[in-house]
């Protein structure tokens, strides 16, 4: 399946009506990937959590897991998303098999051609611009970490951090093949309705 338009991440403590009616709406919205990001769960309640979602999304979209390969191996998840800090891409690959998604967040064009060198299905490029949903993100790139990013790269990139509906249009523009705005979409009364908005942009 195609990584473009809206790509959907979870966050607990943002979501107003938890994980569970937010996959929903993003599924019933077209995304084309949902990321589950949980970090706070005790594993027994993740792997309920993670089954139920994988629920959601099957056979309408990919469902990947962030940063926790155990997990997406034990519930065989369609992929897995890995920071710079997390398992190196070697051991992520051997452990999800070869027909799974891997992804891999970069920050910098040295980390965007070792990712796809190494193999990675499509790479998280972050931060765009300054973000508080993520404490770690580091110091944004701006629109110009996109493009430079794109003028090397044959993978999809996912741009995230700090992206809005009044900005996303030049990050798209930037070569950006999905996006990602977690505070703008989980906060709201109507997840559908928002990522909506962002899907039209891709049009």
């Amino acid at each position: 399946m195609e990584i473009k338009g809206y790509y959907f991440i979870t966050d607990t403590g943002l979501s107003k009506k938890g994980n569970l009616e937010d996959v929903t709406a993003a599924v019933c919205a077209g995304v084309r990937v949902v990321q589950y990001r949980e970090k706070g769960l005790t594993n027994s309640i993740k792997l309920d959590e993670a089954r139920k979602l994988q629920n959601i999304c099957s056979g309408k979209c990919l469902f990947i897991i962030n940063d926790d390969v155990e997990l997406a191996v034990k519930i065989g998840a369609d992929g897995v998303h890995v920071g710079q800090m997390d398992m190196i891409y070697s051991e992520v690959r051997v452990l999800m098999g070869k027909n799974k998604v891997v992804g891999v967040t970069v920050h910098n064009l040295e980390e965007a051609v070792a990712a796809e060198l190494a193999g990675a299905d499509y790479l998280g490029v972050s931060p765009v611009f300054p973000t508080t949903t993520k404490v770690d993100a580091g110091k944004p790139g701006g629109v110009e970490l996109v493009r430079s990013i794109r003028r090397v790269v044959k993978v999809p990139i996912v741009a995230i951090g700090g992206i809005s509906i009044g900005n996303a249009s030049e990050v798209i523009a930037a070569g950006a093949d999905a996006i990602c705005a977690i505070s703008a979409v989980v906060a709201s009364n109507d997840v559908a309705v928002e990522i909506i908005k962002f899907q039209r942009l891709f049009k």
